[in-house]
């Protein structure tokens, strides 16, 4: 691996010994990278719209059903370190296809599930490969990408993802509304097996890379820089899914539209997260650490607008585009943790994905704890902005620790 020192840490400049660089199938590679993305996409936010219907068939109230999200969202967490170390020998392009078979086995088991316990089990199943897909994959584009056009790069990898919310998870709720819930899960399956398919065909087949050990990943977590990193993910972008979690309820109570306008403005916030991946990926290549500055600044003022928009569906609609747009926060972590992880690539990449799930917790969290207070449904707005703004001050602290340790370096 070629790398070279600049003050916020090292940098990735070309791929691994042994990694070919198809120039000509780039275009596939990342296809079939995201089509990964599309799937975990789809069956992470499509399952919240499917509470109602898999609650009935197993026979649970929704509440309880709500335990479903969080199991998997668990198996994010747990998962993405778990098996970025274990997987340290284990070539890129193989890990993939694997942590494919292994998502599409748990989506098609949770849709035979008889029972709610099972179906908990299934779901933790299905979140374990999530954040180390998502790494891994962001590394091999990274890796077949010009050095300057990395968090592009990443980007392209995370559209996946920010489609589902468009198009995959509409469709997903249709299937499942009108052959059964089970089949939305049993769409994500082939879907899985589409991905498996693709990878093997055009990912490139790299090799082990030397001196890869289970203990060189743990070494990014001896480096402050990634901790503080993962520290603005799961602060900052909790304030996107404090009012995310709330929006359609929001919506129907303080808004007052009717229910069969709700996924229009959701598919808004999906038009949003995609946009402001791909735009925050461009600034992103260009100044990666201004860049992730101005969109938590950014971010906490789309959230201050929220209370205030709620009242009108024009209005609203408009801020939830625009906090869509802090998604892009996405590519510029998982670009900084390129920088900043040294060796240890593959671990900081999934913890990436860790974060952001603790973000999923910590947001709805804080955001339900506000409504139960009484402050009512706009108050997630409120919760939002201080969340972005704590991410900001944990970004202020990084800035501020480079600086220190790069005038070290001059002395």
């Amino acid at each position: 691996m070629t790398l070279a020192t600049k003050p916020n840490g090292p940098r990735l400049l070309a791929p691994p010994i042994g990694e070919s660089r198809p120039d000509a199938h780039v275009g596939l590679v990342m296809f079939a990278l995201a089509m990964g993305g599309f799937a975990i996409g789809t069956t992470e936010f499509a399952v919240m719209s499917l509470v109602p219907y898999f609650s009935v068939g197993l026979r649970i109230d929704e509440p309880t059903a709500g335990h479903v999200i969080s199991a998997y969202a668990l198996g994010v967490v747990i998962g993405a370190p778990i098996i970025a170390v274990l997987a340290a020998r284990v070539a890129r392009r193989t890990l993939l296809i694997g942590l494919m078979a292994v998502f599409g086995i748990a989506n098609l088991l949770s849709a035979l599930a008889p029972s709610y316990g099972w179906m908990l089990a299934f779901r933790f199943l299905s979140g374990l490969p999530h954040g180390a897909y998502f790494g891994v994959a962001a590394l091999v584009a990274a890796s077949i990408s010009p050095p300057n056009r990395r968090a592009q790069a990443v980007a392209r990898v995370m559209l996946g993802l920010t489609v589902a919310t468009i198009v995959g998870v509409p469709f997903a709720n249709g299937i499942g509304q009108a052959l059964g819930w089970r089949w939305g899960f049993g769409i994500v399956a082939v879907l899985a097996l589409l991905t498996m398919a693709l990878i093997f065909a055009y990912a490139p087949r790299d090799t082990v890379r030397p001196g890869a050990s289970p203990f060189r990943e743990l070494g990014a977590l001896k480096r402050r820089q990634v901790w503080l990193t993962l520290a603005i993910g799961a602060v900052g972008f909790g304030g996107m899914f404090a009012v995310y979690t709330y929006l359609a309820s929001t919506l129907m109570t303080v808004t007052q539209v009717a229910p069969t306008l709700v996924p229009l403005v959701l598919c808004i916030f999906g038009l949003g997260l995609t946009a402001g991946t791909l735009a925050g990926a461009w600034a992103a290549d260009r100044a990666l650490m201004p860049s992730i500055g101005g969109i938590l600044l950014w971010t906490a003022a789309a959230l201050a607008l929220f209370p205030f928009a709620a009242g009108n569906i024009w209005t609203i609609s408009v801020v939830v585009f625009l906090i869509g747009t802090s998604g892009g926060l996405g590519a510029m972590l998982q670009t900084r943790l390129m920088d900043v992880a040294g060796e240890a690539q593959t671990l900081a990449a999934a913890l990436n994905h860790s974060a952001f799930n603790t973000a999923n917790a910590l947001g709805p969290w804080l955001g339900g704890l506000a409504i139960a207070a009484g402050h009512g449904w706009t108050s997630t707005g409120w919760v939002g902005t201080a969340l972005a703004l704590g991410g900001f001050a944990i970004w202020v602290v990084a800035v501020l620790d480079d600086r220190r340790v790069a005038k070290l370096r001059r002395t």
